[in-house]
């Protein structure tokens, strides 16, 4: 008897915690009340219950933030840990189209930074901060899908520090990201450098109209798998900054010293203002395989210093060479390789790759950069394997 009333005391006053974070207007929705272990939703409609309720985040809790613009004064910060089973989430209300704007921030200040582990964020878009969009913190376990990051004062999405083991970016989105400060220097679209920690992976991002780079590795000490991902458009002064110092590389595989085998296949990068796909002085043993370069504004291979290996890619059309690769690198079966400057049947219209994403995040089907020969270069689509 006295363990069932335990149950009851802990159950209510998670209740009145998340009670009190919803506020007028919120909703709480928790399981049994003798269940001390269900998880809580909390349904949020204005930016001080978001705020409230981000603040309050526990193992197991569930934010759902209805449709519209939130707004919040400071960054939405925590340090809070979920656990593979109790998670901490934070996503739309069923198909309901959230965003949560960066705008009213103090200077300099991240839209969201967590230092926790398991943590959900979902089908959500974070814009208009005037530093960072997102930034995860040695975390561990997240899952991060279906988001939007863009017109940030930094990088849209980030992983950094040490410890920052198994997260997973699965359709991201993060383009027009721009450091004034730094005339364009850092504003990546998705950024995982300074730090280590393996089994991190990211899936069908779009990556494009950065200041900087679209993807950035730099000074990550452990190897990072990214598939069927797509860098466009990076490093041009789309902000008419006189000092524009935006790199614009479409994968930035390192530098800074850190070496890491990175793991790369069935990518595609094409108009970014430097290489497609770059080592950056990182000595690791990268492995590259189907990956697609076309008509970026340097070479669409740039591996001086790692002994990487590089297969069943493709490259056209860039403006100083298909690649430039060191004695260290093993090359085969690439169109290079072949001796092929421009695959037969190459298909150069990007219209329907720019067009929205399919109904589950998936990337667009396109036919853009496919061509007549099978199992060379990114697929860009599953219809066209």
């Amino acid at each position: 008897m006295s363990t069932s009333r335990g149950r009851h005391r802990r159950t209510r006053t998670l209740s009145a915690a998340f009670a009190a974070a919803a506020g007028v207007g919120g909703v709480w929705v928790t399981g049994a009340p003798d269940d001390a272990s269900a998880a809580e939703t909390v349904v949020v409609s204005t930016t001080a219950q978001l705020e409230k309720a981000f603040a309050a985040a526990g193992p197991g809790t569930t934010i759902q933030l209805r449709g519209g613009t939130y707004h919040p004064a400071k960054s939405l910060k925590s340090q809070a840990n979920g656990t593979a089973q109790r998670r901490i989430a934070v996503t739309a209300h069923g198909p309901e189209k959230a965003v949560v704007d960066g705008s009213k921030l103090p200077e300099g200040e991240w839209l969201v930074a967590i230092g926790g582990d398991h943590w959900t964020l979902s089908d959500l878009a974070f814009r208009n901060s005037s530093a960072h969009g997102v930034v995860l913190t040695s975390s561990v376990g997240g899952i991060f899908r279906n988001l939007t990051t863009h017109g940030n004062g930094n990088s849209g999405f980030t992983l950094r520090g040490d410890g920052t083991t198994g997260n997973l970016i699965e359709n991201l989105d993060s383009y027009g990201n721009y450091d004034p400060g730094n005339h364009g220097q850092n504003a990546d679209g998705l950024a995982i450098k300074f730090g280590s920690g393996t089994g991190n992976k990211v899936v069908g991002a779009r990556l494009y109209n950065n200041a900087d780079d679209g993807i950035d590795l730099w000074q990550w000490a452990s190897p990072v798998r990214i598939e069927r991902s797509w860098a466009y458009g990076n490093g041009v002064n789309r902000w008419n900054d006189p000092a524009f110092e935006g790199n614009g590389n479409g994968f930035k595989l390192g530098g800074g010293g850190a070496s890491a085998a990175h793991i790369v296949t069935g990518n595609a990068a094409w108009d970014n203002s430097q290489h497609g796909f770059t080592e950056n002085s990182n000595p690791g043993a990268l492995r590259l395989h189907r990956n697609t370069a076309y008509a970026n504004d340097a070479s669409g291979y740039y591996f001086a210093s790692s002994p990487a290996r590089l297969s069943r890619n493709l490259a056209a059309d860039n403006a100083t060479g298909t690649a430039k690769l060191s004695k260290r690198v093993i090359s085969a079966a690439n169109t290079w390789d072949a001796g092929q400057a421009r695959p037969t049947g190459l298909r150069t219209d990007p219209t329907t790759a720019y067009g929205p994403r399919r109904a589950d995040g998936s990337l667009p089907a396109t036919t853009f950069l496919v061509t007549g020969t099978p199992g060379i270069g990114a697929s860009m689509s599953p219809a066209y394997e």
